[in-house]
């Protein structure tokens, strides 16, 4: 029976984080014309939260609003003005700098962090002790939907089972990046996957899936590690996990990449709060971030970051 293609997108998750409300069931607020306002990347969502949490400790009389919408549709968001900043899993691509330019957005962009991609699987799965950069295209390609869809088709001493694809979708940088390493074309894979936007539906439901594979940033994976299997890629040089190390010295390749934020250089000055908060933000970070499954830059990329804010 012909498989269909199932996009999940959860809608925009707000968190409204604001002094008068302190508890962990955070919920939607009117927006104020002094709130910050945060959107993009679901990669980066959970540490901007947890950056705006830690703010607000301090300072209760702020608002912020952390949203996620996928880094795509972030930057659009953000190149028409209604965003303060944009969480991104990538850098910002030519055509999203095109429409900045044409409403007049400037902006900074601040790196924020290193993530890996991660290829996880069912914890049952006893066969797939890792996957080469071949066998994903094998699974991923434009050419394979609807064509592989069994587990041996990709090594043939794995089982007749169903192979069930979970991953990001089309709104997500996260996405745009894999299928670049993977397929060879940016934007371009088979379409017959269970697409979400959102990390934590898909870590549910491949969990729930003994025939599942999928892909998303490592800090989803740590924080299910204990109902998810990681397994490790082979790009030619034998099977590596990701971690601080592999990342940091380019062993996990392709799968390794920069974190960023981009910030609206006007609403750093309509808004006094936003360049207090990012200071903040970039002066904290290496003490926390670990909690969020993220690895962090070092402290002269941290430092630089504030004096772009400073200037």
């Amino acid at each position: 029976m012909k498989r269909q293609y199932v996009n999940v997108f959860s809608g925009l998750i707000l968190v409204l984080l604001a002094g008068c409300s302190q508890q962990d069931d955070l919920t939607e607020t009117h927006i104020g014309e002094n709130t910050i306002v945060i959107n993009g990347s679901s990669t980066v969502f959970p540490i901007s939260t947890e950056a705006a949490k830690r703010f607000i400790r301090q300072q209760p009389d702020t608002e912020i609003s952390v949203k996620f919408s996928g880094t795509n549709a972030g930057f659009k968001l953000f190149c028409n003005g209604e965003t303060d900043v944009s969480n991104a899993s990538r850098p910002i691509n030519a055509e999203e700098i095109a429409l900045c330019a044409k409403n007049q957005i400037d902006y900074v962009e601040l790196p924020l962090a290193q993530d890996a991609i991660a290829v996880v699987v069912h914890p049952s799965n006893d066969w797939v002790d890792s996957l080469t950069l071949s066998e994903l295209k094998t699974i991923w390609a434009k050419q394979s939907e609807d064509k592989i869809m069994n587990w041996n088709q990709v090594r043939s001493e794995w089982p007749d089972k169903l192979l069930s694809l979970y991953g990001r979708g089309l709104d997500s940088g996260t996405y745009d990046y894999f299928t670049t390493q993977v397929t060879g074309v940016t934007r371009k894979s088979r379409g017959d996957y269970v697409a979400s936007e959102d990390e934590e539906f898909l870590a549910e439901h491949i969990a729930s899936d003994k025939n599942a594979v999928g892909f998303f940033g490592i800090g989803a994976y740590h924080r299910h590690w204990d109902t998810l299997k990681l397994v490790p890629i082979d790009n030619g040089n034998g099977p590596v996990y990701p971690s601080i190390e592999t990342v940091a010295n380019g062993q996990y390749s392709p799968f390794s990449r920069p974190l960023f934020l981009y910030v609206n250089k006007q609403s750093l000055e309509d808004k006094p709060k936003l360049k207090i908060f990012l200071t903040h933000y970039y002066s904290n970070i290496a003490t926390w971030l670990h909690f969020t499954g993220y690895m962090p830059l070092t402290e002269a990329q941290y430092s630089d970051n504030i004096q772009k804010l400073l200037n």
